[in-house]
């Protein structure tokens, strides 16, 4: 189906086709496609998408993938019934993950120069009101289990998880809150082009490829508290050197202020790991899927004092003068 899009609607006919760890890509002539199916998507969002792609290219990124226009002269095609859109990067081969901290911070750096207002894909301001909908999701969930009594082991274990849990988010709540009370933002925490969610593989591994699909437009501490989260868990007891390399070379292009370093904080405080876990445990329609996410769950519960104790170091890790810009520290942790 995919290379009939490319066939019927743009004349390409691809020499091959690779996984890159995100998606599928097509390779025509030294140039790579990529083919995104956006039927449920609004237009005023895909516009929006557009037009930063088209900054980004402006503002000299090589690796921004690009809206390329049919035959017909559109940028949306049907075909059976559904819509899609194409887009073309440069087949530019770099490993993406040399110097990602820096090149993150570039990244952000032209997103911010960004001059139209951004609404559909806006997350800027939105994180308390985000996370307190998730909560009472959860907190929802929580007490049905409670009423029809705990299942199996995974609901013993939410049940008896969920009030830590809950309270946790409620310090990422307040500290949030407390942030935006007493920090004034800088030119630099001004919105930016950050990801949903910010991983080392985001950007492809065969080669680097900024995506507008993965995008919101966001305060920059999103993508780098969502990377830090990804590696502690990835490597909690050997990741200290990589997270100072990363943060030096995010700061060598633009250094983070106060507010930044606590809104970073904040994010990293709030248990996205645990809320992603019990949600995808209940839509999960395999067996086997939900074991995995079972044992995952008795991981995540089993090194929570663990990952108390890197909170409680995490500003001393990253070598933030908290004393000197009177930054607060949790007093539990």
């Amino acid at each position: 189906m995919s290379q009939e899009i490319l066939m019927n609607h743009f004349g390409l006919h691809p020499e091959r086709a690779f996984f890159d760890g995100m998606m599928d890509r097509y390779m025509v002539g030294g140039l790579v496609y990529s083919i995104v199916g956006v039927s449920n998507m609004e237009q005023e969002t895909l516009v929006e998408l557009y037009k930063l792609a088209e900054h980004l290219k402006s503002s000299g990124d090589r690796h921004v993938s690009t809206f390329v226009q049919s035959n017909e002269g559109k940028f949306l095609v049907v075909e059976k019934d559904k819509d899609y859109v194409v887009l073309r990067n440069e087949g530019i081969e770099s490993p993406p993950n040399h110097k990602l901290g820096r090149k993150l911070s570039k990244f952000h750096f032209k997103g911010r120069s960004f001059e139209e207002k951004v609404e559909k894909i806006n997350r800027m301001g939105q994180w308390k009101s985000l996370w307190e909908k998730r909560m009472a999701q959860l907190e929802k969930a929580f007490y049905q289990v409670i009423q029809d009594q705990p299942a199996d082991e995974f609901e013993r274990r939410f049940v008896e998880s969920y009030p830590y849990y809950s309270a946790l988010s409620e310090n990422a709540i307040q500290y949030l809150v407390d942030t935006e009370l007493d920090e004034d933002p800088k030119a630099e925490d001004a919105g930016t082009i950050c990801h949903e969610r910010f991983l080392a593989s985001t950007w492809g591994t065969e080669m680097c490829i900024h995506f507008p699909f993965q995008w919101v437009f966001d305060h920059c501490s999103r993508d780098i508290a969502e990377w830090v989260r990804e590696r502690y868990f990835m490597r909690s007891q050997t990741f200290h050197p990589e997270l100072q390399d990363f943060l030096k070379e995010y700061e060598s292009i633009t250094p983070l202020s106060p507010f930044s370093w606590r809104l970073l904080y904040s994010r990293l405080l709030f248990p996205l790991h645990y809320f992603e876990c019990i949600e995808e445990y209940y839509i999960s329609q395999s067996e086997q899927k939900k074991k995995t996410v079972e044992e995952k769950l008795e991981r995540y519960l089993k090194n929570s004092h663990q990952y108390e104790a890197f909170l409680s170091d995490f500003y001393h890790m990253s070598e933030v003068p908290v004393k000197k810009w009177g930054i607060p520290l949790i007093a539990w942790l």
